[in-house]
């Protein structure tokens, strides 16, 4: 079993990441500034309430830690399709530095179909309300991306389809060839149940796969 910190866990997948660490024996500190509010009670659970872009707040929830999930979201607001979005590459470039140094190599983030040079594969009619709704976003996310790729870290790039609440079915396609990557819907608790199988499994390292049912 593994220390496990996950970045964004007071909601959508990261918390239901927590759940399902939790339910698989690993011990897990779930990092959010909200973590104070994680409707969730579990002797390997440790909740700590901290700021994703916080130097001192990131360094110091990476001790004992063996691997990171990272899965960060912005509200939807006029700010977001609008104005200029850096915290996807602001603390990505903060949390690899301080991994580096800490000597924490493994990291599983969650971005997006769309991000990088997945974006190619968006149909003429998709790219055009994704670009206006979501642009600004997803040109944070192209940079985090980079980021993470310069890394010396082991990381693991997950690109989820659009995101649904609904079970953990497990009959989900994770698409690591390009040719094959494609728009489509997951549930929340599906993309969590890939980061989990993927905290110890070697498989997947270095790649970007686009998960959708």
């Amino acid at each position: 079993m593994k220390n496990l910190l996950i970045i964004g866990a007071s909601r959508g997948v990261g918390l239901e990441s927590v759940r399902q660490a939790l339910a698989e024996g690993h011990h897990v500190r779930a990092f959010a500034r909200s973590a104070d509010r994680i409707d969730l009670d579990h002797p390997n659970l440790e909740k700590r309430k901290g700021d994703a872009l916080n130097e001192q707040d990131i360094a110091s929830a990476l001790q004992g830690i063996d691997c990171v999930i990272q899965s960060l979201g912005v509200a939807f607001e006029l700010e977001s399709v609008f104005g200029p979005v850096r915290l996807f590459s602001d603390s990505t470039r903060l949390l690899v530095s301080a991994m580096e140094a800490a000597g924490v190599a493994r990291l599983i983030s969650v971005t997006g179909f769309g991000a990088g040079n997945s974006r190619n594969r968006l149909s003429l009619l998709q790219s055009i309300p994704f670009n206006f709704v979501l642009g600004r976003v997803y040109d944070d996310k192209d940079v985090q991306e980079v980021i993470i790729k310069r890394s010396k870290l082991d990381w693991i790039i997950v690109r989820p389809g659009i995101l649904l609440n609904g079970p953990r079915t497990g009959r989900y396609k994770s698409l690591t060839d390009a040719n094959t990557w494609r728009s489509g819907m997951i549930s929340r608790a599906d993309v969590a149940d890939f980061l989990i199988r993927n905290v110890e499994d070697e498989s997947n390292l270095r790649q970007t796969p686009v998960l959708v049912y």
